[in-house]
Formats: C-alpha cells, sequence, structure tokens
C-alpha cells in the first residue's frame, strides 16, 4: 500500500467500560498520562475508564477527559511501534488528541481546555435545552431543505456533523428535532433522535464558544509539527494563530467529517488508523471517500498493532 497516512481520533459516543486497559497495562508512561488528566480535571479518570460505571462515565465532564486519555494512550502505543503519520484529525472532541499529536497543545494544556470545554458546554446546553438526530440515507442538499421547513419562528435548527455519504447529524431546539425527524420518516427515510443532553455544534452554543475563546487566547499554543485538519474548515491547518480562532468556532460550527475524509484523500491520504475505543470513525470514514486505493485500520489494543501492515 503506497500514500501517506493519517492518524484519526474519535470522540463521544465510542466509550465502553475497560477502554484502554490493555495498554495502559503495558506502557509504562501510560499511568502518568492518566495522572496528568486526573490532577488537570479533577476527574478518577483511570477508575471511570475501567470499572464505571457507565452512567457515571458517561455524563459529559467526565467522559471528555476519559476519552481523550484513552485517544491519546493508543496514540503513544502507535507512536513508539515506530508508526508516524503525516497528517491528524479528530472528530468533535477527537480534534483535541489530534492537536495534542501534532504538538499544537501540551497533555497538561489538551486536559485543561476539554474541562472548561465541557463545563462550558453543559453550561450552555442547560441555558438553551436542545437535541440531536442522525439522519441516514438523505442527501445533503434535500436535507437543507427539510431543515428550513422544520425551522419555525424562534426555533433554531442547523446542520451538526456531515459524518459520511449515509449519515448527517441535526441539531437545534427539541421541537425543531422533533419536527424535523418526522418530515425525514414521510420521504420514508431513517431519523433517530440522538441520546445528548444539549444542541452542540449549533448557534445554541455560542455562548460556550465566546467564553472559550477568552480561554484559549490566554492558552499557549505552538506551530503544528504536522497537517492537522480542522472539523470547521475541513482543510489542513498549521498555524498556531488560525487553530487558536478555529478551537472556539468548532463548539457552535458543523463537523465537515465527509470533506476532512476526501480532502486527505485529494492530498495523498491512502492509510487511514483510527486510534481509541471501537471502530465508529473507521466505519464512517469507510464510507466518505469512493475509492480502492485506501485502507482503514483501528487500534485500541495491543494485538490491533500487529494487523497494521504498511509498505
Amino acid at each position: 500500500m503506497k500514500g501517506k497516512m493519517a492518524f484519526l481520533f474519535p470522540g463521544q459516543g465510542s466509550q465502553y467500560i475497560g477502554m484502554g486497559k490493555d495498554f495502559l497495562d503495558q506502557l509504562p508512561d501510560g499511568r502518568e498520562l492518566y495522572q496528568v488528566a486526573e490532577k488537570v480535571t479533577g476527574v478518577p479518570v483511570t477508575r471511570l475508564c475501567l470499572e464505571g460505571p457507565m452512567e457515571e462515565l458517561t455524563k459529559t465532564s467526565n467522559l471528555q477527559p476519559c476519552l481523550t486519555a484513552v485517544d491519546m494512550l493508543c496514540c503513544k502505543a502507535v507512536l513508539n511501534h515506530g508508526i508516524k503519520p503525516h497528517a491528524v484529525a479528530g472528530h468533535s472532541l477527537g480534534e483535541y488528541p489530534a492537536l495534542a499529536a501534532a504538538s499544537v497543545l501540551s497533555s497538561e494544556e489538551c486536559f485543561r481546555l476539554i474541562k472548561e470545554r465541557g463545563r462550558l458546554m453543559d453550561e450552555a446546553a442547560m441555558a438553551n435545552p436542545g437535541g440531536m438526530a442522525a439522519v441516514i440515507g438523505m442527501e445533503r442538499s434535500e436535507l437543507e431543505k427539510l431543515v428550513d421547513r422544520a425551522c419555525g419562528p424562534g426555533r433554531v435548527l442547523a446542520i451538526a456533523n456531515h459524518n459520511s455519504r449515509q449519515q448527517i447529524v441535526v441539531t437545534g431546539h427539541k421541537p425543531a428535532v422533533k419536527e424535523l425527524c418526522k418530515l425525514v420518516k414521510e420521504t420514508g427515510k431513517k431519523a433517530i433522535p440522538l441520546k445528548v443532553s444539549g444542541a452542540y455544534h449549533s448557534p445554541l452554543m455560542n455562548d460556550a464558544a465566546k467564553a472559550f475563546a477568552d480561554i484559549v487566547e490566554r492558552t499557549e499554543l505552538h506551530d503544528a509539527s504536522l497537517p492537522v485538519y480542522s472539523n470547521v474548515t475541513a482543510e489542513p491547518e498549521t498555524s498556531a494563530s488560525k487553530i487558536r480562532q478555529l478551537m472556539s468556532q468548532q463548539i457552535c460550527s458543523p463537523v465537515r467529517w465527509y470533506e476532512i475524509i476526501n480532502n486527505m484523500y485529494r492530498d495523498g491520504i491512502r492509510i487511514f488508523i483510527e486510534l481509541g475505543p471501537k471502530k465508529v470513525l473507521t466505519n464512517l470514514s469507510k464510507n466518505c471517500v469512493n475509492a480502492d486505493d485506501v485502507e482503514f485500520f483501528n487500534v485500541e489494543k495491543p494485538d490491533d498493532l500487529s494487523g497494521i501492515f504498511l509498505t
């Protein structure tokens, strides 16, 4: 297999009890990474990842540092195996371990920003209640027309994530999301309400984005050591000043995953390695790029490393 390689980092939705355990037992600096996460965030990352309970793990304020730690742990394992990427990208929350992998953020700053991001998003969700739904099998242009129809006076509804050719997530006020689901089902397509506590990646998160911008402004960022494909622009970014601006915008902007994967392919990426629990991004990404000369891998356990054959 010829071509460049990218690391992909999953976000919320891929968690399970026991995630990261095998690498944590093997990597000498794995425990140190988790200790940094716990010190910075105040979240018992090791216990929650290994023991749960699931109800506590899935609280946004807990889940974000836990998933970030696991993603970063898997990245350490792959780098220790001698595998190095040409570019990185992460889905929503996953953009933070991607920024750490590209040396934009230190581990400490990454976890500090994750803590503040989760807090602000929770506050925005309580102040502006909303919901999200995944629409399956509908063209974006067709869905956008239904979004316009479902938006009534005082209602916010928008595209949240363009995840693949087959999946687009909408976000906004609950009545608008409910109406959108009804309209989608009338066309014979599927719309699945998501179990989330807010309308993430929507204008209802604007207050969180503004507050987060102030925090990011006071954070030390470095130019990226390799291209980071941004959720906001879907393009490779390396400038610390540009990334700083995009980090706050990401909270209320759509995640352009479909475009990210296709733009990576455009730029010569042919090998995609997902680093983190489950295979959510692998499955989505396979449904993004329509080509035969690509290969996808997922690494969440030591045995997965032996399955990567690069030429």
